[in-house]
This record gives C-alpha cells, sequence and structure tokens, in this order.
C-alpha cells in the first residue's frame, strides 16, 4: 500500500482497562484507504477490546483516536457510527426473530440516502450476497452459521461504512465456509473497501492482509508487511504452527 495513501483511522497511544485489569496497553496503530489491515494474537491478547474501543464501546480508555482527519476520541459510538466507522462483532449480533431482510435494513439506520440505500439492499440480496435474497424472508436465527455471518457482514454494509472493522469472522465455521469468508473478504477489498480484521485464524489473516499488527496480552509487538510477518520466525512459531490460533 502505498505510503501516500490516505490515514483513515490513527489510534495514538491507547490504554483500555477493565478495573484493575490493563487490557490494552499504549497501543498505537493506523489504517490506510484501501487497506486490509490484520488484528493477530493469541487468547486475551486485546484485539477484539481494542475494535470496541475504537467504536467507542469502553468508557475507561486512555488515548487519542482520529478517524479521516478529525479527532474522534470524545465521540460516543452512535457519532462514531455516523461518521463511517462500522463494527461485524464477534458472534454477529444479529437479530434472530427478524428476517433477513429487516436486519439488512436496520444496518443503514445512520443514512438519510434513502433511495441509494433502497438500491443497496437490492445489490445485496442480489450480486453480493445472493443467498440471502432467498432467505430475505426468513428468520435470521435460523440459517447456518456461515449465511449468518453474510448476514453480519452485509448488514455492516448497509451503513456505507469508510472502515470496516471484522472481529473473529470465521470463529466457528467449518474449514469450507471459512475459506468461503475469507473470499467475501478478498472481494470487499477489491471493491475498496477499508478493513481492519482481528481474526483467530493468524495464516489466513496474514495471507489476506496488507499490513498487520501482533498484540501479546495488550502489547503490540510486532507490526509491519502481512506477508514478511507471515515468514517472521517468531510468528511462524507462535502464531502458524497450526491452521489457526486461539483468539
Amino acid at each position: 500500500m502505498a505510503q501516500s495513501s490516505q490515514v483513515v483511522l490513527r489510534v495514538e497511544d491507547l490504554h483500555v482497562a477493565y478495573g484493575n485489569i490493563q487490557a490494552v496497553r499504549g497501543v498505537s496503530i493506523e489504517v490506510r484507504q484501501g487497506e486490509l489491515v490484520a488484528l493477530i494474537g493469541a487468547n486475551g491478547a486485546g484485539k477484539s477490546t481494542l475494535l470496541r474501543a475504537i467504536l467507542g464501546l469502553h468508557q475507561g480508555y486512555k488515548g487519542k483516536l482520529v478517524f479521516l482527519g478529525q479527532d474522534v476520541t470524545a465521540l460516543p459510538p452512535e457519532k462514531r457510527v455516523s461518521a463511517g466507522i462500522c463494527l461485524v462483532p464477534e458472534g454477529r449480533g444479529i437479530l434472530a426473530p427478524l428476517t433477513v431482510k429487516d436486519n439488512l435494513g436496520l444496518g443503514a439506520y445512520p443514512r438519510s440516502d434513502f433511495m441509494q440505500v433502497s438500491q443497496d439492499l437490492n445489490k445485496m440480496m442480489g450480486e453480493h450476497f445472493p443467498i440471502l435474497g432467498q432467505r430475505r424472508g426468513q428468520k435470521a436465527g435460523t440459517l447456518s452459521g456461515g449465511e449468518q455471518q453474510m448476514l453480519a457482514i452485509a448488514r455492516g454494509l448497509m451503513a456505507a461504512p469508510k472502515l470496516m472493522m471484522l472481529d473473529e469472522p470465521s470463529l466457528g465455521l467449518a474449514p469450507l465456509i471459512v475459506n468461503q469468508m475469507f473470499q467475501i473478504i478478498a472481494d470487499l477489498k477489491a471493491r475498496g473497501i477499508t478493513i481492519l480484521l482481528s481474526e483467530q485464524n493468524a495464516r489466513k489473516a496474514l495471507q489476506a492482509a496488507d499490513r498487520a499488527y501482533v498484540l501479546e496480552t495488550g502489547t503490540l509487538v510486532l507490526q509491519g508487511n502481512a506477508r514478511e510477518l507471515a515468514n517472521d520466525e517468531r510468528v511462524k512459531r507462535t502464531y502458524l504452527g497450526g491452521d489457526t490460533c486461539s483468539r
């Protein structure tokens, strides 16, 4: 990724605590326009906490968050969403009793361009995720795990995000569906969507990403080009010994 690309997100010296437990310690990262940046690390490394803090879901954090040149550190979550930050959470967070179409419609709640929303909804259920079109009237809770993850991503896209954060999108999915999910992520990147990915499958994440950050117990320990990190002996030994690593 060219260094001249616009910085979409800059996180400076972020600290997040749960009571006396420091979950994130002095982390600084940045994501540039059109990049796919991966966060990898073991269980408890702070990846999900970092994403939630970027969206403003943690009240007790310290540090600075700049989004598209604007300091958003003090903004509440709904203002960050309106500004263009989207989080597809671990566990998908779909509304199980509602239909697929209704879940997608809720994703567009920050938007006021209603004509475009209608067009995007049709694209989401046709061009981008045809299986969702086939399931449009079905309750979301009856979908398979892979279909629910597609719905969660599609719902996030309905917000027309300038930054899409994906938290463990392959968690709990069968290997074949994991491959399908990473193809979807590759397609999003090809469409120019800027992505910050927290992922339990370090091998797949590094294959997909432009750059990556490695977190250990809330601290940033490695960063750089994803291909180079995939060949780093420490990364290979710790995270690439098998097909996956823990969250």
